[in-house]
């Protein structure tokens, strides 16, 4: 690993609260193609934790970017995980995590914003706001997040830059305060003018786009003189930004009530560094963190952190299994004995790893808003806490979403039951599907449920790379679920059109064909106690 990533000498003695308060914890949402994998790695390549960008997928003869590890993800040319990367900037410590953009994966993304403190919402300049985008943004306010505008793809043929923000402010109530402004049209990209201190910074195009955008700075009248009328409609319109109240307002923005708006283009690595520098001037640095009954637990507290991602086969040589930890207070050192909140059981964590995308490195220390790997932590599971000291902490679990697609799993070789039971008991732990039980189909013929159909073709893909244990799915055509409030009338609900499965959690789930089916049953069995599914996910 590079040492510009490895922590500083001073980490070694170091206050936790003074680190806390250099570090800056934020992930990336974005609707599926708009160049969030190529941002995340363009920030690594401002910081200098990597020399040359990957490919953008597709094209031949390059390699894929360094957040993109599973063999899926590198073949279709999206993100199915998420992934942590960490390394240093002007003397701040970087915690970023990428996310899955695709909705079939919604339920990874709100594990993520769960363990960050902001969020940088990437949006395609010809596209602008997208379902996807929307609805997470959406767990951003309610989670209070604040957000980070990256406006992308500037050097293509898109919208107005005045068009796009009046979106954010009209559809999502968000309001927009642009602290660079595009000079040129998109697909005509001259550069940006810093609205901050009134400057214009140019930039280079250099080959592919491998490398950092050589910029160049001029005055404002350098400027007019040299870019002309793009120049002079960049400023009229910064000017009606100012006139309108849309210049930074920090305590806005800190209510996640505004958001900084930044212009750019990821592939071109320019635009990249004014992110940077705003995450640090701006983006909140961690806090206290509210347990599970609303109490904060503050930095400085002894050692405390919460499980949000379970991932195995990120080494393919050993087929290890790493849960993903958000430090929360107090410093973790390696080798410290914690107390697992869920069974009062001690944990060893002598295997902690610092990660950056699949790479890893041992990690002696780290600080609240670090994410660190706990390797080979098999008593860990998505949403357990972990910590030392009294009083005990535990921090809100992940709530599951609600399924809306199913399937029954059978193995395709009777000789490897084991491995098949093995490997979906796994990919449950991970949180990459869910996994029910029907008392009519039997222990060989479990039901998977997931969020969307994509989740599918991950389980069967790894399955039979990771776990050599290949099987079938046959589709079942239950759209509408609800919980079964008396699980006494599970016999009532075993028809043609509805089937009654249970969750690892306890919770008996009814399924139903559609709305229809379901609300015939009622009528005809008016006692029957159906719920909604809830998840804390709105």
């Amino acid at each position: 690993m590079s040492q510009t990533r490895q922590l500083s000498e001073a980490d070694r003695t170091a206050d936790p609260a003074q680190e806390a308060a250099r570090r800056r914890t934020f992930a990336v949402i974005s609707h599926p193609d708009a160049g969030k994998s190529t941002l995340t790695e363009a920030l690594a390549l401002h910081a200098r934790v990597i020399s040359e960008a990957g490919a953008v997928h597709g094209k031949a003869g390059r390699r894929g970017v360094v957040s993109d590890w599973l063999s899926m993800e590198r073949t279709r040319g999206i993100s199915i995980t998420s992934a942590a990367l960490q390394f240093e900037y002007h003397d701040h410590v970087i915690n970023l995590l990428d996310t899955p953009g695709h909705a079939d994966f919604s339920e990874d993304t709100y594990r993520v914003l769960s363990a960050v403190d902001c969020a940088v919402m990437l949006l395609d300049s010809a596209k602008g706001l997208e379902p996807q985008t929307v609805k997470l943004f959406d767990v951003c306010r309610h989670r209070g997040i604040p957000v980070i505008t990256f406006v992308n793809k500037w050097d293509r043929p898109g919208r107005e830059a005045l068009e796009l923000c009046d979106e954010l402010r009209d559809r999502i109530g968000l309001r927009p305060m642009p602290l660079t402004w595009p000079v040129g049209i998109a697909g005509d990209f001259r550069g940006v003018l810093d609205r901050r201190d009134g400057e214009f910074v140019g930039f280079e195009r250099t080959s592919g786009g491998a490398t950092v955008a050589p910029e160049h700075h001029m005055s404002a009248d350098e400027a007019a003189e040299r870019v002309g009328d793009e120049w002079q409609r960049a400023t009229e319109e910064s000017e009606l930004l100012t006139e309108s109240g849309d210049d930074m307002d920090v305590a806005a923005f800190a209510r996640a009530e505004a958001s900084p708006v930044l212009f750019g283009s990821a592939v071109q690595n320019f635009g990249v560094r004014h992110l940077l520098d705003v995450l640090l001037e701006h983006a909140p640095a961690p806090s206290a963190r509210p347990d599970e009954h609303g109490n904060p637990r503050r930095i400085d507290e002894p050692f405390s952190a919460f499980v949000f991602k379970v991932q195995t086969g990120m080494d393919p040589a050993h087929r290890d299994r790493v849960a993903f930890a958000r430090v929360c207070s107090g410093e973790f050192e390696r080798g410290l004995v914690a107390t697992h909140a869920g069974t009062q059981r001690s944990f060893s964590t002598k295997y902690a790893q610092q990660m950056f995308g699949q790479q890893r490195d041992t990690v002696e220390r780290a600080y609240p808003g670090d994410v660190i790997g706990l390797v080979n932590a098999s008593a860990l599971g998505v949403g357990d806490t972990l910590y030392t000291g009294k009083p005990a902490v535990r921090f809100p679990g992940m709530p599951q979403f609600t399924p809306e697609h199913f399937a029954v799993a059978r193995t395709t070789d009777p000789g490897r039951s084991k491995q098949f039971r093995r490997g979906l008991e796994q990919l449950v732990q991970e949180g990459v599907i869910q996994l029910l039980h029907s008392e009519t189909r039997g222990e060989g013929a479990p039901v998977l449920a997931a969020v969307g159909p994509m989740q599918f073709d991950v389980v069967t893909q790894r399955m039979e790379s990771e776990f050599r244990s290949p099987l079938k799915l046959e589709q079942l055509p239950y759209t509408v679920v609800r919980r079964v409030g008396d699980p006494g009338q599970r016999a009532m609900l075993h028809t043609h059109s509805s089937e009654v499965l249970d969750r690892a959690d306890g919770t008996t789930l009814a399924v139903f064909t559609d709305e229809i089916s379901m609300r015939s049953l009622q009528r005809l069995k008016p006692e029957l106690d159906l719920r909604h599914v809830v998840a804390d996910t709105e």
